[in-house]
C-alpha cells in the first residue's frame, strides 16, 4: 500500500535532500541517513536507560554500545535475545530482533559475535489507482552481522573494535520500481575506562567512547545517488555508588552526535545551495568536516548533539530499576522521550523490560514501544590466569 511505502521511506531515511525532513516533518535541518536501524537500541536495559550505554558495566549486549568494554566482562561466555516490536502506534508486522554471544578468551581478550534483523512488514505494489492493479507484494528487510574483539590494555583500560556486514533490501525484485538491495561494509572503534574511586562509599567512575558504522556509501540504484550510513560518535560516563552491601545506584550520562554532513540552505526553486556546504563528500571527509558544517554555524552543530541521561538501581545485583531521558533538538527530529524499564538477573539467567513514552506535544509513532532481552551468562573461574598486562 502507498501509505506503508512512503512509511519505510521515512524510517530508512533513504530518501535523497532529505525530502520527508523538509515536506512531511517540516523540519529541513533534521539529518537522514541511510540504514538508520543500525542507530536504534537492540537491548531493553540501555533503552531503559535513554538509550544510554558507551560507559555502564559491560554485559552481553557491549559490543554493540562500545567494544572496548567487552573485555571488562566478568563470565566466560554468554549470549542475549532482544525483541522490539516497532512502531505499534502505526503498524502491527514491524519488529526489531537482535541476537549477540561473546566468549572470554583470556582474561584479558573476548569476542562477541551479532546478528540484528529489522522486519518491515508487508507492502503491496501497485501499477495503477485501482485495487485490482497489484503488481506484487514484498517483505522489505535489513539486517547486519557484526564480528568484535575487545582487549584490555592494563587493569582500567580497554579498546575494541568490531567489523560489520550491512544488507538491506527494500522492493525486492520489483519491476514496478527502479531500486536493488543496498549492501555495504562498516566498522566500529571503542575505548573504554573504568575506576574504583577512593570515596566515603565504594564507587566506580566509568568513561567510553566510541564512533559506529564507518564504512563505504550505501545504494539502492546506482552510484550517483548513495547515502551515508549512521556513522555515529558516542561519548560518556557512567558513576555507579554502592549505597550498602545490597544496594546500589549507576547515573549514566550519554552525548551523540552523528558524523554525516548537515543538509545545506537550498534554494526553493533552482535547488542551488544557498548557505551550509555540499553533501556530497568522501566518507572520511564528511567524518572530519560534520563539525564545522551546518548552515546557521555553532549554534545548529551543538543542535546536533543528542543527550541521553538515566539512572539504574540494583538490588543485591538480582532485581533492577530504571529510568532514562533522550532529548533530540526540536529542528533535528524533536524525538523527546522518557524510558523505564526493570529487569531480574539470577546465576545465568537474565530478562530486561523497557517501556518508551513521548514527551513531545503531539502523537508520536514511537509511543508505546516495548523492548525485552532474556541473557543468558556462563561463569567459570580465570582467577589463575596470568594477565600480559601484569608481567614486568
Amino acid at each position: 500500500m502507498y501509505y506503508r511505502l512512503v512509511l519505510l521511506l521515512i524510517v530508512v531515511g533513504s530518501a535523497t535532500e532529505n525530502l520527508y525532513s523538509q515536506n512531511v516533518l517540516g523540519q529541513e535541518t533534521a539529518i537522514t541517513t541511510a540504514v538508520p536501524f543500525l542507530a536504534i537500541s537492540p537491548d531493553a536495559r540501555h533503552a531503559a536507560l535513554g538509550d544510554a550505554g558507551v560507559a555502564t558495566s559491560p554485559d552481553a549486549n557491549a559490543s554493540y554500545w562500545n567494544a572496548g568494554k567487552l573485555a571488562f566482562i566478568q563470565t566466560k561466555y554468554g549470549a542475549t535475545a532482544s525483541y522490539t516490536p516497532w512502531l505499534g502506534k502505526i503498524v502491527n508486522d514491524m519488529s526489531i530482533s537482535y541476537l549477540s554471544g561473546y566468549y572470554k578468551i583470556t582474561r584479558e581478550q573476548a569476542v562477541a559475535i551479532a546478528l540484528k534483523y529489522f522486519d518491515m512488514g508487508d507492502i503491496t505494489f501497485r501499477d495503477g489507482p485501482l485495487i485490482s492493479d497489484i503488481s506484487g507484494e514484498y517483505n522489505p528487510r535489513d539486517f547486519s552481522f557484526d564480528g568484535t574483539y575487545s582487549r584490555m590494555l592494563s587493569e582500567n583500560l580497554g579498546i575494541g573494535i568490531s567489523a560489520r556486514y550491512i544488507y538491506s533490501n527494500l522492493t525486492g525484485t520489483s519491476a514496478t520500481i527502479d531500486a536493488k538491495p543496498g549492501q555495504s561494509v562498516a566498522a566500529d572503534i571503542g575505548v573504554y575506562y573504568t575506576k574504583p574511586l577512593q570515596w566515603r562509599r565504594a564507587s566506580t567512575l566509568s568513561l567510553g567512547g566510541a564512533i559506529t558504522n564507518i564504512g563505504a556509501k550505501l545504494t539502492y540504484t546506482d552510484n550517483n545517488n548513495e547515502d551515508f550510513l549512521p556513522t555515529n560518535l558516542r561519548i560518556g560516563g557512567a558513576l555507579t555508588t554502592e549505597l550498602d552491601p545490597h544496594n546500589s545506584l549507576t547515573f549514566v550520562l550519554d552525548f551523540n552526535k552523528l558524523l554525516v554532513p548537515s543538509p545545506p540552505l537550498r534554494d526553493s526553486v533552482t535547488g542551488e545551495i544557498v548557505k551550509g556546504r555540499d553533501p556530497n563528500r568522501s566518507v572520511l571527509n564528511a567524518m572530519f568536516t560534520s563539525f564545522a558544517d551546518a548552515p546557521n554555524g555553532a549554534k545548529e552543530e551543538f543542535q546536533e548533539i543528542m543527550t541521553s541521561v538515566g539512572i539504574e538501581y540494583w538490588y543485591d545485583k538480582t532485581f533492577a530499576a530504571r529510568l532514562g531521558y533522550f532529548n533530540e533538538a526540536s529542528n533535528k527530529g524533536n524525538r523527546k522521550y522518557l524510558t523505564i524499564g526493570l529487569g531480574f538477573n539470577k546465576n545465568r539467567f537474565g530478562i530486561d523490560v523497557a517501556y518508551l513514552v513521548p514527551t513531545a506535544k503531539r502523537e508520536h509513532p514511537l509511543a508505546e514501544t516495548l523492548r525485552f532481552t532474556l541473557l543468558f551468562n556462563i561463569t567459570e573461574n580465570n582467577s589463575a590466569e596470568e594477565s600480559v598486562t601484569d608481567n614486568p
